[in-house]
């Protein structure tokens, strides 16, 4: 169950100049990054500014992204809620149209203990038993971590199939491999850390930068999977400013950046996200110069 495949794209969600959703952008640019190294989706995640789209957007984008890599990629929705109840309805809503899956992320601001963790994903895992969970851990935007024992209890259920781990952490990243089954999917949270996460048995990446270079990193993780390291490697330290550029400020603010100096028009920020200062975004373009990335 929820073979995601090992380059999942964080997605951004683009707007139009009046601040609105621009549906027409978005499917186009998901049928580009499934043409350019993209496996799965994921749609309204953190790069997609989930924080600022109403529910109802949330459920138009996921409509208008399966249509557009129908038969071609899988669609993870992004449903994840600090509202259990919330996030079981948004998740219900999400299966019903046929996505592939759903990303759940940590709880964020009321920080619940490691027990009401566990059970708000078992929760969520029980309403939608047919649809594929990928667990979602990032401290550093929710304030809580999910501990790998929660982890480990969490994969004993059957459609948790995974983790986007980036709690930036790889003894923790070790921790969770070491004591989860084999089929039990670790995604690197940072692509900076991909390659790192690969030795210690991660499947792959959720990524901010195959926006950019996707089928380079499809390279990286074929390299190494076939045992050519150094190969691997080689990928990885010419890529790694990109990693780090795109993460100068708060993420999507340089990736759109990034992709509009490439003649997407993905629009500007919602508040309170707004446009990258200008040291960054020098930085940037730099760093895309360099990579003749535009």
């Amino acid at each position: 169950m929820g073979d995601f495949g090992t380059i999942v794209t964080a997605m951004i969600t683009p707007f139009k100049a009046d601040g609105s959703v621009n549906y027409d952008v978005a499917a186009k640019l998901a049928a580009y990054l499934v043409n350019n190294g993209t496996d799965t989706l994921v749609v309204c995640g953190t790069t997609g500014e989930s924080p600022t789209l109403s529910w109802d957007e949330e459920y138009q984008l996921f409509v208008e992204v399966l249509q557009a890599v129908a038969g071609k990629a899988k669609v993870i929705a992004g449903c994840g809620s600090n509202s259990t109840t919330e996030a079981i309805a948004a998740t219900e809503k999400a299966a019903r149209i046929g996505v592939h899956g759903s990303l759940q992320v940590v709880p964020y601001y009321n920080k619940p203990p490691q027990a009401g963790l566990y059970q708000h994903f078992q929760a969520i895992a029980k309403a939608c038993p047919d649809l594929p969970m990928l667990l979602y851990n990032i401290p550093g935007r929710t304030g809580q971590n999910l501990s790998p024992e929660t982890v480990v209890r969490l994969a004993q259920i059957d459609n948790i199939v995974g983790i986007k781990e980036a709690s930036g952490n790889l003894d923790q990243s070790s921790e969770i491999r070491r004591l989860t089954p084999k089929e039990f999917q670790i995604y690197a949270g940072d692509d900076s850390l991909t390659l790192p996460m690969l030795a210690i048995g991660a499947k792959g990446v959720v990524s901010v930068a195959s926006h950019l270079v996707g089928n380079q990193l499809q390279q990286m993780i074929h390299a190494f999977n076939v045992g050519k390291i150094q190969i691997a490697t080689e990928i990885h330290l010419q890529l790694f400013p990109l990693f780090k550029a795109l993460f100068l400020t708060t993420n999507p603010i340089l990736v759109k950046q990034a992709l509009k100096l490439q003649g997407w028009e993905v629009g500007s920020m919602r508040l309170p996200l707004c446009e990258g200062d200008a040291e960054s975004c020098q930085k940037l373009e730099a760093v895309l110069k360099e990579l003749s990335l535009i």
